[in-house]
């Protein structure tokens, strides 16, 4: 139930880099990408229906109509101004584009501000049920310590039990004040977290909040709620509202930016499950149609496997580049 928490035999093993790790995560996206890439690549000219193809291709891995478009237009334009004639150089090309449109993603989350009498810096984490949005918080608040932040969690998806017991659980085996209540309102739980965070001199606060299709409208509303509490208890806050989306979702992922935006304000967002069935050009997608900075994204169980996105990174793993 705790992945996170296991000290599994990996922890016996040689540690691998994050790069090695993030490679590993993307195989399965990168063999699904690049074999009809390869196929495409190893020609011998460059025409429309290689162009075509590629556009098919990129569709496949989730890019999205918009991003897919922006990247064929492009290409077209080099090929006709650079006047590249391989495929080889097409492909360099590619990986060269999608960087250009993944970079403005790119803006680790940067805990230095507020002043420090406006701290705790609050961040307020958003997503539906089964995203990783409760073991995401596990791995962060971790990180957070390991920088030298004090954290503190407030249990505010008051109607999951297991979502309480598992940040619970986190706080016990690693020292971190878990607030929480059975059911009740999670504005009061989040205000009360905040009291205690400011009271114990606490760095950074994490509020959890119920998982939330955004269809359920009436729902959504009391994560709004929730965020208008946070701003009233610290005018200055939240300082950050994360968005967890599971990469598997695909072109879903665009609808709930977007409504989970409009609610409650969503200032970067943390993709998990890029090691699942995900095809990562959802990253292309989010970039043109409704571009946040993606703070973290996650490649694995293990607690060092959330990691802050880096667009060049991301692109060379999912290319094999």
């Amino acid at each position: 139930m705790f992945g996170f928490l296991k000290k599994s035999a990996a922890a016996d093993t040689p540690k691998t880099s994050w790069t090695e790790r993030l490679k590993a995560g993307l195989s399965r996206t990168r063999v699904a990408l690049n074999t009809p890439l390869s196929e495409l690549f190893s020609r011998t000219t460059i025409d429309e229906e290689l162009l075509e193809e590629l556009e098919s291709t990129l569709l496949m891995a989730d890019c999205g109509v918009d991003a897919t478009h922006w990247l064929l237009d492009e290409l077209r334009a080099r090929v006709k101004k650079e006047k590249i004639e391989s495929p080889a150089a097409l492909r360099a090309a590619l990986i060269e584009l999608m960087t250009q449109l993944l970079a403005p993603l790119e803006a680790p989350l940067d805990l230095n501000h507020p002043t420090q009498s406006q701290r705790p810096f609050i961040i307020m984490i958003a997503g539906v049920n089964g995203a990783g949005k409760t073991t995401s918080i596990g791995k962060l608040a971790k990180q957070f310590q390991k920088e030298g932040h004090g954290v503190l969690l407030a249990a505010g998806d008051t109607f999951r039990a297991a979502a309480r017991e598992q940040l619970a659980e986190w706080g016990r085996r690693n020292d971190v004040t878990v607030v929480a209540q059975d059911g009740g309102d999670p504005a009061a739980v989040v205000f009360d977290a905040i009291s205690a965070a400011r009271a114990r001199g606490i760095d950074v606060m994490m509020a959890d909040t119920a998982g939330r299709l955004p269809t359920q409208l009436n729902l959504m509303e009391e994560i709004a709620k929730v965020r208008r509490v946070i701003q009233k208890a610290e005018p200055s806050g939240p300082h950050e509202v994360l968005l967890v989306l599971d990469a598997n979702i695909g072109q879903n992922a665009i609808a709930q930016v977007k409504a989970f935006d409009k609610a409650i304000k969503v200032t970067g967002l943390v993709v998990t499950k890029l090691d699942g069935t995900a095809k990562g050009g959802v990253l292309a997608a989010i970039a043109r149609q409704c571009p946040k900075p993606v703070r973290y994204i996650g490649v694995g169980e293990g607690i060092d496997d959330l990691q802050p996105f880096r667009a060049r990174e991301f692109v060379e793993a999912l290319f094999g580049a």
